[in-house]
């Protein structure tokens, strides 16, 4: 007999590793019609939740995390935001969020993958990247406020590309100051300048 740690997700959860026909059809449909700009149903991007969901759960339960709760619910930038809480999930976040990163690469992977397409899903742990997210929008605007103070530059400390962006783009509308980014990761910083 199998060991359970030798098992795919998949087989984990006794269905097959290829999926079936009327399965194939019908992510073929959603493929053509997303790729086509036409805007999916609540079903058809529920059935997507559906898919992620239960992905999710599969992984975590490598981690020994079986009691989870997924939130599902819709982003800023249409995205599907699968929100996971219970359990002690501080280790899937890591050390500045690298692990929760690690597992959106996974799952984002995995969804393009089985759908032939890609569907922008997101992964948080309890509304860790929400919170991240207004910590780094808040940091930008501190940032920019102590640049037109000093009338000089604030280098901010090395981000990831996700949360660069954030800064850039929420000082996108300040007019007192610039912002670009220097240096090769894991070390690129977004730099602020004022602006004479």
């Amino acid at each position: 007999m199998e060991d359970e740690r030798d098992l795919s997700p998949k087989q984990m959860e006794g269905t097959p590793s290829t999926p079936e026909p009327r399965e194939d059809g019908e992510l073929e449909s959603l493929r053509l019609r997303y790729e086509a700009g036409e805007s999916l149903s609540d079903e058809e991007v529920d059935r997507i939740a559906d898919i992620a969901v239960t992905y999710v759960k599969s992984l975590l339960s490598y981690f020994g995390e079986t009691q989870v709760a997924i939130d599902e619910y819709d982003g800023d930038e249409g995205e599907l935001i699968l929100d996971v809480s219970g359990g002690n999930l501080a280790v899937l976040i890591g050390r500045h969020g690298r692990t929760l990163e690690a597992l959106q690469m996974i799952v984002s992977s995995f969804m393009s993958n089985k759908l032939h397409f890609h569907y922008p899903v997101s992964i948080d742990i309890e509304g860790y990247k929400s919170r991240r997210k207004e910590k780094v929008k808040s940091l930008a605007r501190s940032a920019a406020n102590r640049a037109i103070r000093q009338q000089g530059q604030v280098v901010l400390a090395p981000m990831n590309a996700y949360e660069r962006r954030l800064v850039h783009l929420t000082l996108l509308e300040n007019e007192e100051v610039s912002t670009h980014s220097e240096g090769e990761d894991p070390d690129r910083r977004v730099i602020i300048t004022f602006v004479r």
